[in-house]
């Protein structure tokens, strides 16, 4: 990712949550915001797919992909309300839209989106140029992680680390190193008792099958062009023992045949989960 520059991959992330909403009947993770903050442009572009047949349509498998993981983490964090938590923290929010659709519906929490000062900064600048309202629930927390941590970060932002938290970090842990992730994990597994940690992460090239390699391939030479490149992939095991390692005391694994069957069965349109990418949930 470039200095000054927002990501690359967060726009691109967006774009598939906002072409989910109208291509994939019903939508799998309802989002009214998703077109409304790409702009009117790149909406544009995408309605050329609406009579597209679903094989034609933009990166279905992905697209799917980042859907589930957007429903499981709200899943999630409904269920950690219902516990008692008031902190939601998006690391590498990009341009999700939680805060401003849905926030109201859980009354005392508390929102931080943590990003890129560069990202931050773009999508500031959306919400403005669309009209969309910043709630009072939300706190933005520019992170600069060549420059300051985390814990920092949040504690700058009014983060309470003596109280529980759901952390939703998507679309994130490929793109650091294995020292950065564990870092991450490490801090917040130091939290209280009932936080949460959900993020996504692939399997190794070596583990696929022939049409999840290619794929991967292609997509691993796509954000390398754009100068986010991939630097860590882990067989299911290795993710595992890290985890547990770090100090959180449960482990969900879910890969893509279980979120398939949690999310997609039965549907007429064919969509689904098609390649090696897992979520996983952890607890304190």
């Amino acid at each position: 990712m470039e200095a000054h520059q927002p990501s690359r991959t967060a726009q691109g992330a967006a774009m598939l949550r906002a072409a989910h909403q109208f291509l994939d009947k019903p939508p799998v993770f309802a989002d009214p915001l998703a077109l409304r903050i790409i702009g009117a442009e790149a909406e544009s572009e995408l309605r050329k797919f609406q009579d597209a047949p679903q094989t034609d349509r933009p990166r279905t498998g992905l697209r799917a992909f980042i859907a589930a993981r957007s429903r499981f983490s709200e899943d999630t964090l409904a269920e950690a309300v219902g516990l008692g938590v008031r902190q939601y923290v998006l690391l590498g929010a990009g341009l999700d839209t939680f805060a401003y659709r849905a926030a109201k519906n859980f009354p005392g929490l508390s929102v931080f989106e943590v990003d890129h000062p560069a990202t931050q900064g773009w999508k500031r600048q959306r919400l403005a140029e669309t009209g969309i309202a910043v709630p009072d629930v939300l706190t933005f927390a520019p992170v600069n992680f060549e420059t300051e941590t985390l814990a920092h970060g949040l504690a700058r932002a009014g983060f309470d680390s003596g109280k529980p938290a759901v952390f939703a970090w998507l679309g994130v842990v490929p793109y650091l190193t294995h020292d950065a992730i564990m870092a991450t994990l490490r801090f917040i597994a130091g939290l209280p008792k009932g936080t949460t940690v959900i993020f996504d992460y692939g399997e190794p090239a070596s583990t696929r099958h022939e049409a999840s390699r290619i794929a991967h391939e292609e997509m691993a030479a796509r954000v390398a062009a754009n100068g986010e490149p991939f630097r860590s992939f882990f067989p299911p095991e290795d993710i595992l023992r890290d985890v547990k390692s770090a100090g959180f005391s449960q482990v969900e694994d879910f890969n893509s045949q279980m979120l398939n069957a949690r999310y997609f069965r039965d549907r007429e349109d064919g969509l689904e989960l098609r390649g090696a990418g897992h979520l996983l949930r952890a607890r304190v």
